[in-house]
């Protein structure tokens, strides 16, 4: 049984394929002309109003780094309210919903991420003036959130049905510290695990114009240098971690990167030290290396151990060492794979196809999302724009504009780029 719907699935990819590298417009144009379709894109427009209240409800739950629980429990209840059966939350905190298709096509996932930037504590309440929503988190990404539920209860009310199963999911840890933890359960531990053959990542505000086809691999290092410390007075002319690491900072500014694939570096957060009289036994840093390409990623990360390393000997060699020499330790606390979706495969063709039907011109970028994850493991995979328009993000004065024309038509759009994938029959 297992074996055959395998093949169902896989000849139905391989047809699929073929006829969407042929026009994938044709596709895109049949299933906007469905008359279910239509009728759940009506119903997108009707329901515009309780989308607004969900975005402020979610958005009202903080969600700070590795606390998402409580935003996921209201996501998982609002998911279930919305008619999605079998929700369930997994282990990691990712919740999850099925909604099923006829079997004939494949599993194609779509998501929005919980969490914020925002550390615990954040005054996340929004606020409201005329069409605009203020607060932080709003756009990134409560509102993508929301978009998820509506799309759920427009699919059920126009009872379309679709090929493939949909697997909608409220995932953790996309920002940040984070480090794509719910996707790596997702595609690495999850019950879904190896089944998920399209995945869509819908992630801030936007009109739904930009593909996020690329993804921008990143490493982050946790350095500390150490040495004996001392009075400042007193132990004068001992080696000292913080001339150490003004080196190894200066150093690392002159690491020449190429602009194509684009390759950049930054310290982001010093600290350390005792008191302002105290030579300290211990500073830090944490840096952000970041590339297009998997090859430059390495290249820099290499550089950059050896100009850590560089800046302790220096130091070792300027000051006395009678107490003890400088020592210097490069952790990696998050590393994000890159990879490209190619503009020619299936899944973008398709993307673009909806953004030209909804009036756009398609452009494609390279970002740092949920999509990294599955496209580093060949899995199709893109970014969207939850719709609308917004700004501000990862601010406490971040903004999303939610006047009724320009959002339902983004969440339509997104909806029917799901469709295009999953297949309407």
């Amino acid at each position: 049984m297992k074996i055959a719907s395998s093949l169902t699935i896989a000849c139905w990819i391989m047809t699929a394929a073929a006829a969407w590298a042929q026009d994938a417009q044709s596709v895109v144009d049949r299933i906007s002309n469905h008359s279910a379709v239509r009728n759940a894109q009506q119903f997108v427009d009707s329901d515009h109003d309780r989308v607004i209240r969900e975005i402020i409800a979610i958005n009202e739950v903080a969600a700070p780094p590795f606390k998402e629980s409580e935003r996921a429990k209201l996501f998982a209840q609002m998911l279930r309210e919305s008619g999605l059966q079998g929700v369930e939350i997994d282990p990691e905190g990712n919740v999850l919903g099925l909604r099923k298709g006829t079997g004939s096509g494949p599993l194609v996932a779509i998501a929005a991420h919980l969490d914020t930037v925002f550390p615990e504590g954040t005054d996340v309440r929004v606020k409201r003036e005329g069409n605009r929503l203020l607060g932080p988190g709003v756009g990134d990404n409560s509102r993508s959130l929301a978009v998820l539920l509506s799309i759920i209860r427009a699919l059920d009310e126009a009872k379309v049905q679709t090929a493939g199963d949909i697997l909608f999911i409220g995932d953790v840890g996309e920002e940040g510290p984070g480090d794509l933890r719910g996707m790596r359960y997702l595609f690495q531990k999850g019950r879904y695990k190896d089944r998920i053959r399209m995945f869509i990542s819908v992630d801030g505000a936007g009109s739904g114009s930009d593909i996020v086809n690329g993804a921008l691999g990143s490493r982050r290092y946790h350095v500390v240098f150490r040495g004996p410390g001392g009075h400042s007075y007193g132990a004068f002319g001992l080696v000292n971690p913080t001339y150490a690491m003004a080196k190894a900072i200066d150093r690392l500014s002159k690491i020449s990167v190429p602009a194509t694939p684009r390759t950049t570096y930054n310290v982001g957060v010093v600290g350390g030290g005792t008191s302002v009289n105290s030579i300290p036994n211990e500073v830090w840093m944490d840096v952000d290396l970041r590339s297009e390409s998997p090859q430059q990623l390495h290249k820099l990360a290499d550089e950059f151990i050896k100009q850590m390393n560089s800046a302790a000997d220096d130091e070792n060699r300027a000051r006395s060492t009678n107490q003890g020499k400088i020592s210097v330790e490069a952790k990696v606390i998050g590393e994000r794979p890159s990879g490209i979706t190619a503009v020619d495969s299936p899944i973008v063709k398709l993307a673009a196809a909806a953004v030209n039907k909804f009036g756009f011109s398609p452009t494609y970028s390279v970002g740092s999302t949920d999509s990294n994850l599955p496209i580093s493991l060949g899995v199709p995979a893109i970014t969207v724009d939850s719709g609308g328009s917004g700004g501000r993000a990862h601010a406490l004065d971040e903004w999303i504009n939610v006047e009724k024309t320009n959002s339902v038509r983004g969440i339509n759009l997104v909806m029917t780029t799901l469709l295009a994938l999953a297949g309407v029959q």
